[in-house]
């Protein structure tokens, strides 16, 4: 079986590794280049949309900001999963809002601005504080802006003014700022019949705008529950093939979705040791339509995301249960070069090893792992 993936960064990468042993081969499509790369050696194997699609049985993506043009080439090759709607909806945060609307699915208030007057009605029916958000090609935390002050709005409006001159497709979303408890996400795969499979909600920390650990183990059941249902109604609204990640907000126990990611996500790296059929095998199986594996959670989990670093103490490869797992970049501040997984049998366990593996890390390039440290308790 032959898949292709839109996209040639570590996502691609790791469903190749995944892929493998089921015998499917993966090729990637550079979207910017028109190259179809090997994602593991990035080695050029041609060139061309029609001959990527022409050579493979199945086509995925490792991200939603792509272009248009070769959203519908894809469609119309009826070969892609899970399809240019869920990818849209990914991309635009003006039609994922719509989306979350039509499921019921609750999330901030908002609204989109165009213009001034759309500006000033936003500030007037939501309130401060805002966060905006461009709803085309933002990212670990790029693409915003926050307005706590009204004597701030004439400054924050001419920097998001600036922003739409530059592109006309553009605009920008408008949300209620949610004081929320914890950030959660949860990652789950649905096959071509409707069967969905959901792994366990997991607790994010972010620096920056950008994931920086992400926590698997048991949350209360009620949680797990409401998040497996608004997935259910996502997924099943978009006819939904693959992996499918939801990130949330927990306020006083109740969930709001903040956005949804229409492919692998980062926040579910820990599934290549803390389960026993990972995200990147379980998208696989579904976009081929093979049956989906186990997304029951093991043992107590936790991925640290590498950031801007292309080394990391040797030591630590001496630690039990971890496994260090690189993406072949070249070193760039802030880029994501790799992460860490790190497991154990029991929540003690694992934080003993996090606070082992916390003291060999460089502060400096690992900021604020120790809040998450001091979360895990029984």
């Amino acid at each position: 079986m032959n898949v292709l993936v839109l996209g040639a960064g570590q996502l691609a990468r790791m469903m190749s590794l995944a892929g493998a042993p089921l015998n499917i081969t993966i090729s990637a499509y550079d979207v910017n280049t028109d190259d179809i790369i090997h994602p593991l050696t990035q080695q050029k194997l041609g060139a061309g949309l029609a001959k990527a699609l022409a050579d493979v049985d199945v086509v995925t993506a490792e991200f939603e900001h792509i272009p248009l043009a070769v959203l519908e080439q894809c469609q119309q090759s009826g070969k892609f999963y899970p399809g240019s709607a869920a990818i849209l909806a990914g991309a635009d945060r003006r039609q994922e809002k719509a989306l979350l609307e039509r499921c019921s699915v609750a999330s901030a208030r908002y609204s989109v601005i165009n213009n001034h007057d759309d500006f000033n009605d936003a500030v007037n029916q939501l309130g401060l504080p805002l966060v905006f958000k461009s709803a085309l090609a933002g990212y670990d935390g790029k693409g915003q802006w926050r307005l706590k002050d009204q004597a701030d709005c004439t400054g924050v409006w001419q920097q998001m003014a600036d922003f739409l001159a530059t592109d006309s497709k553009q605009a920008i979303v408008a949300e209620q700022f949610i004081r929320f408890n914890r950030e959660l996400s949860l990652v789950g795969v649905r096959a071509g019949s409707g069967e969905v499979r959901v792994y366990p909600l997991t607790e994010n920390h972010h620096v920056n705008g950008v994931l920086s650990v992400s926590l698997a183990r048991p949350l209360p059941r009620q949680l797990q529950q409401r998040a497996e249902q608004m997935f259910a109604a996502i997924a099943s609204s978009l006819d939904y093939v693959g992996v499918l990640a939801i990130e949330f907000f927990e306020v006083e126990g109740e969930l709001l979705v903040n956005e949804i990611a229409p492919r692998v996500h980062n926040s579910g790296h820990w599934t290549q040791q803390g389960a026993d059929v990972c995200q990147f095998e379980n998208h696989l199986r579904a976009v081929t339509g093979l049956p989906l594996g186990s997304t029951e959670l093991l043992r107590p989990s936790l991925m640290v995301n590498i950031l801007g670093e292309d080394s990391t103490p040797p030591a630590i490869l001496g630690m039990p249960g971890l496994h260090l797992h690189w993406y072949g970049k070249s070193k760039r501040p802030g880029r994501k070069m790799g992460h860490i997984n790190l497991s154990a049998s029991s929540l003690a366990e694992l934080k003993a090893r996090f606070a082992k593996l916390i003291d060999l890390l460089p502060a400096a390039a690992f900021p604020e792992l120790e809040k998450m440290l001091s979360k895990l308790t029984d």
